[in-house]
């Protein structure tokens, strides 16, 4: 990963906790995904996709998450959930576009 994404996340960790969400995960990988955070919102878990785009000229950060990118989410997010009991989920996006920052809550549903 970037120095620049790595940044980017680092931000939204520290929006996202000064919002009150508890980080439970960083980069959580496993075969065919990754989700770069997993977070508690009260009794819900969220997943969080960070998108940082620099330039606009490839489309917004909100535009790169793709189907595609959203079924490896879904994947991963199926494979932390394994063999624990299932709390209320979403998914969420903290996409950054140069200095500007959006939280966006259920930015999709699992596919």
């Amino acid at each position: 990963m970037s120095s620049a994404g790595v940044l980017a996340e680092e931000q939204a960790a520290r929006f996202l906790a000064g919002q009150g969400l508890k980080i439970l995960a960083r980069n959580y990988r496993c075969r065919g995904g990754e989700i770069d955070l997993v977070c508690r919102d009260g009794a819900t878990l969220v997943f969080v996709e960070v998108r940082l785009r620099t330039n606009r000229g490839y489309g917004g950060a909100a535009a790169s998450i793709t189907p595609a990118k959203q079924r490896r989410l879904t994947l991963a997010a199926n494979h932390y959930l394994a063999g624990k009991p299932l709390p209320a989920c979403r998914f969420d996006a903290v996409l950054l576009d140069g200095a500007k920052l959006d939280w966006i809550r259920n930015a999709f549903d699992a596919a």
